[in-house]
């Protein structure tokens, strides 16, 4: 059975860059979130409300996918994920109506036992000043609508999350700890070996 290693955290802190960094330190399968492929996603970042919802399926159903149990169970080794499958549901709170959010959950719920449980849950914080620089840094022009009070709600909801029992939860501030450093990807990796 493949060890899966999710990484989550706030838009712009950093998860993919961690995510390849940490596969290549383990030996692990990579597994990116499809962004680019989902249809909705910009327009409903630039206000197209209506959009919202089919964004926000789109991106329950590639990650059930991804991460279903079905593939990885019958696989060895490991896997890091730059996204973790809870952040959805978080994400969907901050931007659907009541009546989308229920469509959503009813979505959600038969999914959520037909994924693989992450081993590890690495979660990434930066305060909200470098969120919005990393952002805008990057240049994705959908981005660019996100305003800071819902970036400041969006961390804060990875900051509350949870995991269940069983899920090791590792928390690393990425304005303090430079994940492109050498130093910082290793003792990250030591910290993940001990665990599985």
């Amino acid at each position: 059975m493949t060890k899966l290693i999710s990484i989550m955290g706030p838009i712009g802190v950093g998860k993919t860059t961690l995510a390849e960094h940490l596969a290549e330190e383990l030996g692990a399968e990579l597994v990116l979130e499809d962004f680019a492929g989902n249809p909705y996603l910009a327009d409903s970042c630039r206000g197209r409300n209506d959009l919202i919802l089919p964004s926000q399926v789109y991106f329950l159903m590639t990650r059930a996918r991804q991460l279903a149990r079905e593939h990885w169970d019958s696989r060895e080794g490991l896997a890091v994920s730059d996204y973790a499958f809870c952040q959805d549901e978080l994400y969907a709170r901050l931007k659907l109506v009541p009546q989308e959010l229920a469509i959503y959950r009813a979505l959600l719920e038969p999914t959520m036992g037909l994924v693989t449980r992450p081993r590890v849950l690495i979660h990434l914080d930066a305060p909200l000043e470098v969120l919005c620089d990393r952002i805008a840094g990057r240049g994705r022009e959908f981005e660019s609508w996100y305003t800071e009070e819902f970036l400041a709600a969006h961390r804060q909801a990875h900051w509350d999350y949870q995991p269940p029992a069983g899920v090791k939860l590792l928390r690393v501030n990425t304005a303090e700890s430079d994940l492109r450093e050498d130093s910082t990807r290793e003792k990250l990796g030591r910290m993940i070996r001990a665990v599985l």
